[in-house]
């Protein structure tokens, strides 16, 4: 861990704490953002910044905010609640076939992905949605339909084209995946990642507004180094509603997850011989704000790609979608606010790597995992993002390795 000490522009100290991985120092614009939000006047003790820290929207990727007394919507970002879901299972790789596309094809056609064009989504005929709420998911739809109700009633601009119900259950596009893997006892898992979909989007993209204009309100804007530090104030109405949907938010992400992960085993249950799933899976966001204690204070706590990782805690890190990925038990360290990577962080961004990474590049990097090998995926290829080695060696004090997993089978959004 490296200490940064600065002044902000009334003269008082700020502090920032760093997992910097050697070798891949963080970027300027991303020093710059975790300045910026370190001077902010209520932040609590200092900004915690996690290996795979890289620039994002005004708050860097990879960052752990305390806060007292407010929240910056953009820190949390429209991402509200994506996280990672892992089920190990009693299935071992001598139980597979040689050959894994059809089972792809299978949990592809299980699974809904993908963004579709203006005329899918117009006909109702879009893959990365349901036409019709599954009947699997119809319970789960019903356990937060009444409060999704009295969110849009106080705030029908969230309301979203697409019903929610329509992305319950459902993956999205970029960066999220599904993925059968390997740990060192050739024992498989199960690993997703998603979070809340079109409904969280919105639910974001309307209160980041709603602080800007806040900011507008008060005359605070003129002294933001960043507009998207706007913030909301705590025991103000705003504030207050933005906490319950965030909170909803967040809970129709981790539905989310369970809902994939059922359909998943629901494919390998098909195609597989008998197998037994354990007891415990491990479901956890690391997009999202909780109220914690920390240095003993309650405090608002914004986990902006981190994952909590509380003495004992169990943690998913993923590497890119060709290099492996972890899970991890908390060591819980009280500078990184509790928390870890969530998982390699990019080097490139995504239009930069579809102009450098090339498709042979990309078809070597994925050799013995199936998966897609198509452009539209350049972007997620592995030499986009950190070595995920050199991401774990720098957070040794956080978390321990649990198990170390390959992937064999990849289905990107």
């Amino acid at each position: 861990m490296k200490v940064e000490q600065f002044s902000d522009a009334h003269g008082g100290k700020r502090l920032v704490k760093l997992w910097e991985p050697e070798g891949f120092p963080f970027e300027a614009e991303a020093m710059t953002q975790i300045r910026n939000m370190a001077a902010m006047p209520f932040i609590h003790k200092h900004v915690a910044v996690m290996p795979d820290a890289h620039a994002g929207k005004g708050s860097t990727v990879g960052t752990v905010i305390a806060t007292k007394g407010a929240i910056i919507p953009a820190a949390v970002g429209v991402d509200i609640g994506c996280g990672m879901m892992a089920v190990r299972t009693s299935l071992t790789a001598s139980m597979l076939p040689d050959n894994l596309a059809h089972v792809r094809g299978m949990i592809e056609a299980a699974v809904p992905h993908g963004r579709g064009t203006d005329q899918q989504i117009r006909s109702g005929r879009d893959p990365g949605s349901w036409g019709n709420i599954a009947a699997s998911n119809a319970n789960r739809w019903n356990a937060i339909d009444k409060e999704y109700k009295a969110i849009i009633a106080k705030h029908p601009k969230i309301e979203p084209k697409r019903h929610p119900w329509s992305h319950l259950g459902t993956l999205g596009t970029g960066n999220h995946f599904i993925e059968l893997c390997l740990d060192e006892e050739q024992r498989l898992w199960v690993m997703l990642h998603s979070g809340s979909r079109g409904i969280g989007n919105a639910i974001g993209t309307y209160f980041i507004e709603k602080a800007k204009r806040e900011m507008e309100r008060y005359h605070i804007d003129r002294y933001l180094p960043d507009s998207d530090l706007s913030y909301l104030v705590e025991h103000t109405e705003v504030y207050d509603d933005y906490v319950s949907a965030v909170d909803w938010a967040q809970g129709f992400a981790m539905e989310n997850r369970k809902a994939m992960m059922e359909a998943v085993l629901g494919v390998l249950h098909k195609v597989f011989p008998p197998f037994m799933t354990e007891q415990h899976a491990i479901n956890c966001h690391h997009n999202y704000v909780t109220k914690e204690q920390h240095f003993g204070e309650n405090v608002h706590v914004t986990r902006k790609g981190a994952v909590q990782a509380r003495e004992g805690t169990l943690g998913i890190i993923p590497g890119s979608m060709g290099t492996g990925s972890f899970i991890v038990r908390g060591l819980g360290n009280k500078d990184s606010f509790c928390s870890c990577s969530h998982g390699a962080g990019r080097v490139m961004s995504r239009t930069k790597a579809k102009k450098l990474i090339t498709m042979e590049e990309h078809a070597k990097a994925m050799e013995g995992i199936e998966a897609r090998l198509d452009a539209d995926i350049l972007d997620e290829s592995p030499a986009a993002y950190k070595p995920i080695g050199a991401v774990m060696d720098a957070q040794s004090d956080l978390v321990e390795v649990m198990f170390r997993l390959r992937q064999i089978l990849n289905v990107k959004g």
